[in-house]
């Protein structure tokens, strides 16, 4: 454990340099992630259940930045898929001092539409990755300084939303468990936190956008505009970087005033 602050006031954005895990890597906040990862340095292994999306981003990460970056397939429901995807990992970035889990799904079927196959598919997606991958990376953030966690929760874990309870559910256990992990990371210098995006105008969203009247996100936001990708993704960036170094257990809410919006 750090048992002193770093008083320097240099820009560290690009420190730790070690490697970053980005679950569900190759769209949405993961890819955005992964893009402001890479702008200032550090390298990249990009997971998605799409395994030749995950390899297009990487070599677009090699071209643009000339960082080293990785491309791998695999469902992140099946934790038997962990170890080899690691292992890849390990060997491609050199260290592992960062993870991001950004991969999810969303139901819309509200209450009545919640089944056994989707409940435990919308938890193992969203929730249970969190423990088992910061368990199994536990020995490589331990040994890389400045090691940090980043999982993404939602405004709907506060707000709730009657379409889509699993996702709701998943993402509010998504806060308690990073603030349970945090108590124990700590010991080791491991800094852990949430974002809990709001409307973002994501490949996940974009459904909903187009079934619904023009400006019906926008009217609830104080800001009057969903957010881009690239404005979470600045905000991993952050979180993963020494700038951050006294944040731990936090939930960064990223939603352009909305939670705290009156506006009907």
């Amino acid at each position: 454990m750090n048992s002193h602050a770093d008083t320097n006031m240099q820009p560290a954005l690009a420190t730790p340099a070690t490697g970053v895990i980005i679950t569900g890597g190759a769209s949405g906040l993961g890819r955005a992630s992964a893009h402001a990862l890479a702008a200032v340095g550090r390298a990249v292994a990009i997971w998605d259940i799409n395994a030749s999306a995950a390899l297009i981003v990487a070599e677009e990460i090699r071209s643009q930045y000339a960082v080293a970056a990785v491309g791998i397939g695999l469902d992140i429901s099946v934790p038997a898929a962990y170890p080899d995807a690691i292992d890849q990992s390990r060997r491609a970035l050199t260290s592992i001092g960062a993870l991001v889990h950004a991969a999810g799904i969303v139901d819309t079927g509200s209450l009545e539409g919640v089944t056994l196959e989707n409940w435990d598919q919308g938890i193992n997606i969203h929730l249970r990755p969190v423990a088992l991958l910061v368990q199994a990376l536990h020995a490589d953030l331990k040994a890389n300084p400045g090691s940090a966690v980043v999982a993404f929760a939602s405004i709907n874990a506060t707000l709730g939303n009657r379409m889509n309870p699993i996702y709701s559910a998943a993402k509010g256990g998504v806060l308690s468990l990073v603030r349970s992990l945090a108590d124990r990371l700590g010991d080791d210098g491991i800094r852990i936190n949430s974002i809990s995006p709001g409307q973002i105008l994501t490949p996940m969203l974009q459904p909903a956008v187009d079934a619904l009247p023009p400006g019906s996100f926008e009217k609830r936001i104080l800001l009057g505009r969903m957010g881009a990708p690239e404005e979470i993704g600045r905000v991993v960036r952050f979180l993963l970087s020494n700038e951050a170094s006294y944040i731990t257990a936090a939930e960064i809410v990223v939603d352009g005033g909305n939670i705290s919006s009156q506006r009907g």
